[in-house]
C-alpha cells in the first residue's frame, strides 16, 4: 500500500479527536460558561449537524478540486477555529464556531477518503480507506483520553489548544508528503443506484444515533456508574477506542465475506450494550472493581458493535456507487454526523429530564428500531 495513505490518517485523527475532545470536562465546562451539562451537550449537537448538513454537498462542489489542496485549507482553518474555541467564554460563541468546526470536518472527511482511494490500485482501496477510517479509532483510543487527561490538570480551554497542535501536525505532515490528489472521472453511462444506498445509510444514523447518547455524556454516566470524575474519565474513552479497533476488525471481515446483513446484529448488540449501563447507573452490580468492569464492559461492547458497521456498509456502498463512491460516502459521514446530533439530543433531553438513568432506555429504543428498519430496508431495496 502506499505508505502516503497512513498520512491522510492524520487528518481524520485531528478531526474526529476535535468532535469529541472535551467530552470528559463537559460539566467543569458547563459550569464554567454558565450553562446546564445538557446544554454544553448541544456544542457537541452543533458540530455534527453542521458536518451532517455541509458534507454531501461540499463533496458534489469539490467533486473534481485537487485533495490536498483541500485537506490544506481544512487544516488551517481546523488550527484557527479550535484556538478561537480556546479563548471563548461565552456559550453562543463557542456555539458558533463549533458550527463552523463541523463545517471544516465535513470537508475534510470525503476529501481524505477519496484521496486514498485514488492513491491506491484498484484491488487495495477498501483497505485503503480502512487506514482513514482507522484515524478515528486512534481518536478514541488516544486523542479524546489525552483531551480529558490534559483538561484534567490544565482546564477544558486546554482540550483546544490540543485539538489545534494536532491538526497543526496533520497540515504539516500533509504538506510535505502528499502529492496533488485529483479525482478519476466517471465512466460513461455510469449511473447511481440511489435506491440501494438508503439501508446502510439508516444504519449509520441509528447506529450512531444509538451510541452517542453515552458518549456525549460519558462523564456524567461514569461518574454515577462508578463515581469516577476528572482523569479517570480518559480510561473508559480508551476502552471505547479498543472497542473501536475490535469493530472494525470485526466488520472488515464480515464484509470480506459478503455477510453485510450482519450490520441488523452490530445494532442489536449496541441496544444489549445499553442494558448493561442500566444495569451499572442502577447499581445492580456490587460496588467495586465489579461495576468498573460491568461499566468498561458496557462501553467496549457499544463501541465494538457500532465500529463493526462502518466497513459492512462501506462495502455496500462502494459496490452500488462505482466511481461516485466518494459522494456515497459524504453521505454516510453526513447519516453519521446526524446520528451523532441524534444521540446528543436524545441523551441531553433524558439528562435533563430523567436523570443519567434514563439515557440507555434511549439508546435500546434508537438500536432496535435501527435493527428493524435497517432489515426491512435491506430486503425491500437490494
Amino acid at each position: 500500500m502506499n505508505p502516503r495513505i497512513f498520512v491522510l490518517a492524520l487528518s481524520t485523527f485531528a478531526f474526529g479527536s476535535a468532535a469529541f475532545i472535551f467530552a470528559g470536562l463537559l460539566e467543569r465546562m458547563a459550569a464554567d460558561i454558565g450553562v446546564s451539562t445538557a446544554a454544553a451537550g448541544q456544542l457537541q449537537t452543533a458540530y455534527v449537524i453542521a458536518a451532517a448538513l455541509v458534507g454531501p454537498p461540499l463533496a458534489f462542489m469539490l467533486g473534481k478540486r485537487d485533495r490536498k489542496r483541500i485537506l490544506l485549507i481544512a487544516l488551517t482553518l481546523a488550527v484557527a477555529l479550535n484556538l478561537g474555541c480556546a479563548v471563548s467564554d461565552r456559550f453562543e460563541v463557542l456555539a458558533v464556531l463549533r458550527v463552523c468546526s463541523g463545517m471544516v470536518a465535513a470537508l475534510a472527511g470525503p476529501a481524505a477518503a477519496s484521496a486514498a482511494g485514488t492513491l491506491a490500485p484498484i484491488e487495495r482501496r477498501g483497505s485503503a480507506m480502512a487506514v482513514v477510517s482507522s484515524g478515528m479509532t486512534l481518536a478514541f483510543l488516544l486523542g479524546i483520553p489525552m483531551g480529558s487527561v490534559v483538561g484534567a490538570y490544565f482546564g477544558w480551554r486546554s482540550t483546544f489548544l490540543l485539538a489545534a497542535g494536532l491538526a497543526a501536525f496533520a497540515l504539516v505532515a500533509i504538506a510535505l508528503v502528499l502529492p496533488p490528489v485529483h479525482p478519476q472521472p466517471n465512466p460513461p453511462g455510469f449511473e447511481l443506484r440511489w435506491r440501494r444506498i438508503v439501508a446502510p445509510l439508516l444504519a449509520t444514523f441509528l447506529g450512531f444515533g444509538a451510541n452517542m447518547q453515552v458518549s456525549t455524556y460519558i462523564a456524567t454516566v461514569v461518574r454515577v456508574q462508578t463515581g469516577v470524575e476528572g482523569a479517570g474519565i480518559a480510561a473508559f474513552q480508551m476502552v471505547v477506542g479498543i472497542g473501536s479497533i475490535f469493530g472494525l476488525s470485526l466488520g472488515a471481515r464480515l464484509a470480506d465475506r459478503g455477510r453485510t446483513e450482519y450490520v441488523t446484529w452490530s445494532l442489536v448488540g449496541i441496544a444489549g450494550a445499553a442494558v448493561l449501563h442500566l444495569i451499572a447507573l442502577h447499581h445492580l452490580a456490587p460496588a467495586g472493581w465489579p461495576t468498573y468492569a460491568l461499566s468498561a464492559f458496557a462501553f467496549i461492547a457499544a463501541s465494538t458493535a457500532l465500529f463493526s458497521v462502518g466497513p459492512m456498509n462501506n462495502v455496500r456502498l462502494v459496490s452500488v456507487a462505482g466511481p461516485n463512491a466518494p459522494f456515497a460516502l459524504a453521505l454516510s459521514g453526513s447519516s453519521a454526523s446526524m446520528g451523532q446530533a441524534l444521540g446528543a439530543a436524545v441523551g441531553g433531553a433524558l439528562l435533563a429530564g430523567f436523570g443519567a438513568q434514563a439515557i440507555p432506555l434511549g439508546m435500546t429504543s434508537v438500536a432496535l428500531i435501527g435493527a428493524v428498519l435497517f432489515t426491512l430496508a435491506a430486503k425491500k431495496l437490494v
